[in-house]
């Protein structure tokens, strides 16, 4: 019996890029913001894109502390959720081609979460990255930090805790697809 050849590694990719547009094209704030994800294998950097409407305070000028919160608390859920996609993905339980906009799995609830705005966020690009504490079955501890030009010196960081939505049917491929 022979064995199935592997699809290309570009098909793959491309599969779990779509998933992942999937999951962020579900949140409108997200675009309104203009936050966008690059991927790395299972690692996620959020970039919030400068733009003359998230200044908050323009004598400064700086980026409103509202801004900045959400951004810091959307890469926090976006990670901590792709996270979950990702395992059952690795594990073969979920096919990223049955993600579209009317089968996307229920974001996480934030419970609280809390911002250190270290200094002013300037008027140019921003990124972030979180990184998943603990996930349990039910919640969630997740840490998210923000910089602009220089990883070291972050302008806010945060921690949030979320509860995990109940898992629904895992998602199968759609007929004639072969399993990832």
């Amino acid at each position: 019996m022979s064995r199935a050849k592997p699809e290309p590694v570009q098909v793959v990719k491309q599969r779990r890029d779509s998933a992942l547009k999937a999951l962020i094209g579900g949140i409108p704030y997200v675009q309104w913001l203009g936050i966008q994800f690059d991927r790395r294998g299972d690692e996620l950097t959020a970039t919030l894109p400068f733009d003359e409407k998230l200044i908050g305070n323009p004598f400064l000028p700086a980026i409103h502390g509202g801004v900045t919160s959400a951004f810091l608390e959307i890469t926090a859920m976006i990670e901590l959720s792709w996270s979950m996609l990702w395992e059952e993905m690795e594990k073969g339980t979920l096919d990223p081609r049955a993600l579209d906009a009317q089968h996307l799995p229920r974001l996480p609830k934030t419970i609280d979460f809390t911002v250190d705005y270290l200094r002013s966020g300037l008027p140019r690009d921003a990124y972030a990255r979180a990184r998943v504490n603990r996930s349990g079955r039910r919640y969630a501890s997740v840490h998210v930090e923000a910089w602009q030009d220089n990883r070291a010196r972050l302008f806010a960081q945060a921690t949030g805790h979320f509860l995990i939505p109940t898992r629904q049917p895992l998602a199968t491929p759609p007929a004639g697809a072969a399993p990832e």
